[in-house]
């Protein structure tokens, strides 16, 4: 019967339909303990700065779960409104239906054609990963303040400009200027409550939509957890906030024609997941 409820199966999460009780017609997440990174070695290297899921780590899923329910919470006291309705496993969360921001395909007749689906938002804090690899003339590290960037979402995620969003019509200008104001603040939430704990977020990706039943209004949906967020500790910076112990922390390499990036000081979503529970 459960899988007969399945909507999507997430990299970290699947998500369910509640076809009848108190929560009927809403959704349920259930936060498994998936991850993502990437293979060194021969090894899996947990990084949710990537795409790919490279093995489990057993508990995680509890973990994300109230981990994310811990910001939902805090967003709903500062007044901002999302998807999420209670928490009512360890692993497992009921949230509003919402429709991801979306646009389909104008021409389907021609081959190669496909949908816009599930646009994602990443904010920066920091100049680092795919940010500094696309941009390798910035300092690493260097203070970018939360520059916010549209993807889409799905086996490989693809940059796309937010002026390409408006003349497409997948967006109207206010709606983008609606939704870079909306995560600039919820990352700052993000990156105050995290700095109280003496740790620095270094950038994260927030999912944006519209509830199924409510006024149209673009609120953030997902989820805030250990899976879209990468932090780092012995943040130091300088006036302008720039990271002072960069050269001590931040690896690069160039063979040519594939740059890498690595951040010594980033804190492993394992080791972090536990600040806030």
């Amino acid at each position: 019967m459960e899988e007969k409820n399945l909507v999507y199966r997430g990299k970290s999460k699947d998500v369910y339909n509640i076809p009848d009780g108190e929560h009927a017609g809403k959704y349920r997440f259930v936060f498994t303990d998936k991850a993502t990174g990437y293979i060194e070695n021969g090894k899996p290297v947990f990084d949710p700065g990537y795409d790919n899921v490279v093995g489990e780590i057993p508990g995680k899923g509890a973990i994300a779960c109230r981990f994310a329910t811990h910001f939902f919470k805090l967003l709903k006291e500062k007044g901002i409104p999302s998807h999420y309705i209670d928490t009512t496993k360890e692993n497992e969360m009921i949230v509003e239906p919402a429709i991801p921001l979306t646009m389909q395909v104008e021409s389907p007749g021609f081959p190669g054609s496909a949908p816009l689906l599930n646009l994602e938002f990443t904010w920066r804090n920091n100049a680092t990963g795919s940010f500094w690899r696309r941009y390798p003339f910035v300092r690493p590290c260097r203070n970018i303040h939360k520059v916010v960037e549209a993807w889409t979402k799905g086996d490989t995620d693809i940059l796309i400009t937010l002026e390409a969003l408006e003349e497409t019509g997948a967006m109207s200008k206010v709606e983008i200027d609606h939704s870079v104001t909306l995560v600039k603040e919820i990352a700052d939430i993000v990156s105050q409550e995290f700095s109280s704990k003496g740790l620095h977020v270094i950038d994260g990706k927030f999912e944006l939509g519209r509830l199924k039943f409510g006024d149209g209004k673009i609120v953030i949906i997902d989820e805030i957890s250990p899976d879209v967020l990468r932090v780092c500790k012995g943040y130091s910076s300088d006036q302008r906030g720039d990271c002072m112990v960069y050269r001590d922390c931040a690896t690069t390499s160039f063979d040519g024609s594939k740059r890498t990036i690595k951040n010594r000081n980033q804190v492993a979503a394992a080791d972090f997941i536990n600040v806030f529970l």
